[in-house]
């Protein structure tokens, strides 16, 4: 048996699925592809998350771009962050060229264009269908967490939930959050002290600026009403396919906060809503985080081991997690030990530290006997990357340095009016669009302090008034007090008063 046949046998073993998978193109050996030597990944494994890295240029955007068609022609709805704005293109077919008919012949893959239904969103200022959720329904812990606040901090945030929850008062927004950490230690201090305790002014004012730090990172647009309901993001289109739900961020690029935020939001409400899906055959929904490092950086301990631990459980819920990045050291070693299927594009050794990089990317993969697979992984070309998955039983396939197959949809972005043409034909832009700003705790604490305002001043002028009164009355009766003394002195010192005082007196001394 030659080398090829050999290792066309040997991708064969390990790619050759039984149930439903989709195909990510053909395995390479030395630098050419072998016809008719597929590399396939289950449906059934990929929940268990993966990792598409490589350096600039090398084609991770369209290894994303193929994964999300696949996926959607399989009925499996997709979740993207568009990071860089590169992949609303995917809504309309693309351009057979040329290179991609010599691509798909040298795979032995059919090609046909194809484009798939859309759902264009944002967390920003640009336009789209809008993701909001409120301040309550991140809970105390997860909103503390999110601040990066120390236990006597986050013991305060706990008080100010548990006296919107006790009084009924909605928390929706960060205007609603603050009035009432300003509200426990001024207006409201004595009741937050009699009911919770003694609240420190240096505890409020630490976690109001960091509540003004997210704030000026653009959380003010995320967080409120109307809150966007998970199922949204489960939709299949008339002809089976799921839906791409595209979430536009070009720019919060420099805001890592609010999109790590933001993203521990949206994983957090989509495993508590989501049932356990125990060993499905397929999942539910498949997330791609393009430029995943936004998530880690700046992020603090706590809040990135929340993230991690969400990541770990999520999987039983049928959700898959994809991070994107050009370093596979950006994400955390304890979130990389989840990952399943592994996407590594080319590596570029410009320095003594890229080929160190290189080193340990590559011990990171399983060893080959076909591959030297540091060397590889800076030779592969553009479109062309190592892959390694998990079968159907879970045992990690054989690498596999693939020609990954072009993707059927336009490679390239929509334009300005098909943008906002597809989002005025948008149902989801007409359910979320709208702005609401109901009476919550902002209004409900300022319209308690006016009242309070009203009754202090009507006391006050109640006080002022008796104070008048009785000065009033007094005023009456020392006039009527000098009156008499008045008189009684002119009396004593009358002289008639005094001849016959001195003449009482001398017949005394008389006798």
């Amino acid at each position: 048996m030659s080398k090829t046949e050999a290792f066309s046998k040997h991708i064969a073993e390990g790619y050759t699925c039984k149930g439903d998978f989709i195909t990510l193109g053909g395995a390479i050996l030395d630098g050419e592809p072998v016809p008719n030597t597929h590399v396939n990944i289950p449906l059934k494994t990929l929940n268990r998350h993966g990792l598409i890295a490589g350096a600039t240029g090398t084609g991770k955007t369209k290894t994303i771009q193929v994964l999300s068609e696949q996926l959607s022609q399989n009925g499996i709805p997709v979740l993207m962050m568009d990071i860089k704005g590169d992949f609303s293109g995917i809504a309309v077919p693309g351009e057979e060229k040329p290179f991609i008919t010599d691509r798909h012949a040298k795979i032995t893959l059919p090609y046909e264009t194809k484009g798939f239904p859309v759902e264009l969103m944002t967390i920003s200022e640009q336009n789209g269908v809008r993701l909001r959720a409120t301040v309550s329904e991140f809970g105390p812990v997860l909103f503390s967490r999110i601040l990066d606040l120390n236990d006597t901090q986050s013991g305060v945030v706990s008080v100010v939930f548990k006296y919107c929850d006790d009084n009924n008062i909605p928390l929706l927004d960060l205007k609603d959050f603050k009035k009432v950490l300003q509200y426990s230690t001024e207006e409201g201090k004595e009741l937050f002290t009699s009911e919770y305790g003694r609240i420190s002014t240096a505890s409020t004012g630490s976690i109001l600026r960091k509540t003004i730090e997210l704030e000026q990172q653009g959380a003010d647009l995320f967080f409120g009403e109307k809150s966007f309901e998970i199922d949204d993001l489960m939709r299949i289109d008339e002809n089976g396919n799921g839906y791409i739900n595209i979430i536009r961020l070009t720019d919060i690029q420099d805001r890592p906060k609010l999109f790590s935020t933001f993203m521990l939001s949206l994983l957090a409400e989509i495993y508590n809503t989501m049932p356990e899906q125990g060993d499905a055959e397929r999942p539910e929904l498949v997330i791609f985080i393009d430029e995943a490092h936004l998530i880690f950086d700046q992020a603090s301990k706590a809040l990135q081991d929340q993230i991690e631990t969400i990541v770990k459980l999520i999987r039983s819920k049928g959700i898959g997690v994809y991070f994107i990045t050009q370093n596979p050291m950006d994400v955390p070693s304890s979130v990389l030990a989840q990952l399943g299927l592994k996407i590594q594009h080319a590596l570029r050794a410009f320095t003594a530290n890229d080929r160190k990089a290189i080193k340990e990317t590559a011990q990171n993969y399983p060893i080959s006997d076909y591959y030297k697979t540091d060397e590889v992984l800076t030779s592969l070309g553009i479109g062309e990357a190592f892959v390694t998955a998990l079968n159907e039983k879970g045992i990690p396939t054989p690498l596999a340095a693939t020609m990954l197959r072009a993707p059927m949809s336009r490679m390239d972005v929509l334009t300005e009016t098909e943008i906002n043409n597809s989002i005025a034909k948008s149902k989801l832009a007409k359910k979320y669009n709208e702005v609401i700003d109901r009476e919550s705790a902002y209004e409900i604490l300022n319209k308690k302090i006016e009242e309070a305002q009203e009754i202090a001043t009507k006391e006050e002028a109640k006080k002022e008034k008796e104070k008048e009164a009785k000065k009033s009355s007094s005023s009456r009766s020392s006039s009527t007090s000098n009156t008499i003394t008045k008189g009684v002195v002119k009396v004593l010192t009358s002289a008639t008063f005094i001849r016959g005082a001195m003449g009482v007196l001398m017949k005394m001394f008389k006798k």
